[in-house]
């Protein structure tokens, strides 16, 4: 099979990933074989490649927001048919048993592994996938628009919850990429009025195509102050800028698996009952609960479409914001 592969993480800049031939992966108890149809373009997979994540080994294949569609069931496999269209998302599976798993937040499992970073992910014609993890898919959404939910979609949602948003209250979106651009219409959904910053402007007219109720970047003032707030921009100098724009007792999620160093900042800006939470991962119960709840909106990923062997000039474009929406490759 095809397959895009990383020996060592390197500056996309450098073309890290190759296009080689390998083996297709074979089946074991417990999982499923998928013919990939499609693989969305995430920022965690740019982290991967980059290095600001560390993959515990290497060669890998990265990618995590994965279409596929059953063609072998493992020992054991009774919840899945051949030819069932199938979600691969980050989350490929948890021990089960911690403290964490028993709580329903396998999210924070301490023995957790992820597709596409401890194990072979989407960015290759075939995956293997455990069959208690694998989502199931609702029908009217076409692969390349169902890839992107799979991470930026649930993300985005868990998001929406982390940061403790209400029906009807205003919301700040910082960083308009794949996940704010699903998560703007669930907010949008809810009554909510969403204020978008970002500093491309073809990600601001997609933001204003979604209903935002108003955009600018993140150093302008917001007509008015937020009740809630998601930053989506890996970036942590911008957390003090934030949470100036947060009313007394509104809330900051920081929606990112990595983020560069947040700068001291005066107790001033967090007092006053502000909240400072991370998101991290997501659980099987958001991906049913964001997949169920996408279909009824229903939430529309706009989507740019690469060729499996031009992966590194995907995740180069989304590296500089050249993709309105979301990078999805097609094997």
């Amino acid at each position: 099979m095809k397959a895009v592969w990383l020996e060592k993480p390197e500056p996309i800049e450098r073309s890290p990933l190759k296009l080689i031939e390998l083996p297709r992966p074979i089946v074991e108890s417990g999982q499923l074989l998928l013919r990939v149809r499609a693989c969305g373009v995430c920022h965690t997979d740019l982290h991967t490649v980059e290095g600001d994540l560390v993959a515990p080994s290497y060669p890998i294949v990265p990618g995590h927001q994965v279409v596929g569609v059953v063609e072998e069931l493992g020992d054991g496999v009774e919840s899945w048919v051949v030819g069932d269209r199938v979600g691969v998302p980050w989350l490929y599976r948890a021990c089960g048993g911690c403290k964490h798993c028993l709580r329903g937040d396998e999210n924070l499992c301490e023995q957790a592994q992820f597709t596409g970073f401890h194990v072979d992910g989407g960015y290759a014609e075939y995956i293997v996938a455990d069959a208690r993890y694998a989502l199931p898919l609702p029908e009217g959404l076409s692969d390349e628009a169902m890839a992107p939910l799979l991470c930026a979609g649930i993300i985005g949602y868990r998001s929406l919850h982390r940061s403790d948003l209400q029906p009807g209250e205003r919301l700040g979106l910082v960083g308009f990429g794949a996940s704010a651009h699903l998560a703007i219409q669930i907010a949008v959904y809810w009554g909510c009025e969403v204020y978008v910053f970002t500093r491309s402007e073809g990600h601001r007219q997609l933001a204003r195509e979604l209903g935002a109720t108003w955009v600018g970047g993140s150093e302008d003032r917001a007509p008015e102050a937020l009740d809630r707030a998601i930053l989506f921009a890996p970036v942590g100098d911008l957390v003090p800028i934030v949470l100036k724009k947060l009313r007394p007792g509104g809330t900051l999620a920081i929606n990112a698996i990595h983020l560069s160093p947040i700068p001291e900042m005066e107790y001033r800006l967090i007092y006053g009952e502000r909240t400072l939470r991370s998101v991290a991962n997501a659980t099987y119960r958001d991906g049913v609960e964001f997949l169920q709840l996408a279909n009824e909106i229903p939430v529309k990923a706009s989507t740019q479409t690469y060729p499996l062997e031009d992966a590194n000039q995907a995740l180069s474009d989304l590296k500089n914001s050249r993709i309105d929406g979301a990078g999805v490759l097609l094997p």
